[in-house]
């Protein structure tokens, strides 16, 4: 992926949705707009495309001549107890569209939970997480992308990711090496 400092021009190839910044509305970018790749990180590209911040999913990225971002690969026999570690390895893969830190170390994620399942060999994964502000219109797609990543991990039956805001969030919260990967 590329350097949160490098930008990278790039011709849409073909018609693709994206979601803008921050609101997370779906648009149609056509083939032959111009865009700028701003942050590729976790699975999925900021564009700045005639002044709008816009993310693309990594899946579509051969709208932009690039690559999907490759997935993790596991055994689907993983023991249950190396569930966690590899479900929060998976969280360090989402990232907020402007913000060039993976979810985990911003301090969005305050809980990480197991419950029974219907499936004895599965079981149901609770997130609770929270947004760097209470507005923030990519919510609901950070938490979709968590779903969606959690869910093809093996042993995950069924996911609930609960956006809450108590406490509120601060940048204390953040790991110590966001701070210094943001100048903090």
């Amino acid at each position: 992926m590329m350097n949160r400092r490098h930008r990278e021009d790039v011709l849409v190839r073909r018609s693709v949705t994206v979601e803008t910044i921050p609101t997370g509305y779906p648009v149609e970018l056509e083939a032959g707009q111009l865009a700028q790749i701003t942050q590729a990180l976790g699975s999925s590209f900021t564009l700045l495309v005639e002044g709008q911040l816009m993310r693309l999913k990594g899946a579509d990225a051969d709208a932009i001549g690039k690559q999907p971002p490759e997935t993790i690969v596991v055994p689907a026999d993983l023991p249950l107890d190396e569930l966690e570690p590899l479900i929060w390895d998976t969280l360090r893969t989402c990232y907020d569209p402007e913000i060039p830190v993976n979810i985990v170390d911003l301090g969005l994620v305050y809980r990480l939970d197991f419950e029974p399942s219907d499936d004895a060999d599965k079981v149901r994964v609770v997130i609770d997480m929270t947004l760097t502000a209470p507005g923030c219109g990519m919510g609901e797609s950070i938490a979709n992308e968590v779903c969606d990543k959690v869910l093809t991990l093996p042993r995950v039956g069924d996911i609930t990711v609960n956006l809450v805001f108590d406490p509120p969030w601060e940048r204390a919260m953040m790991s110590e090496e966001a701070q210094l990967a943001l100048g903090l």
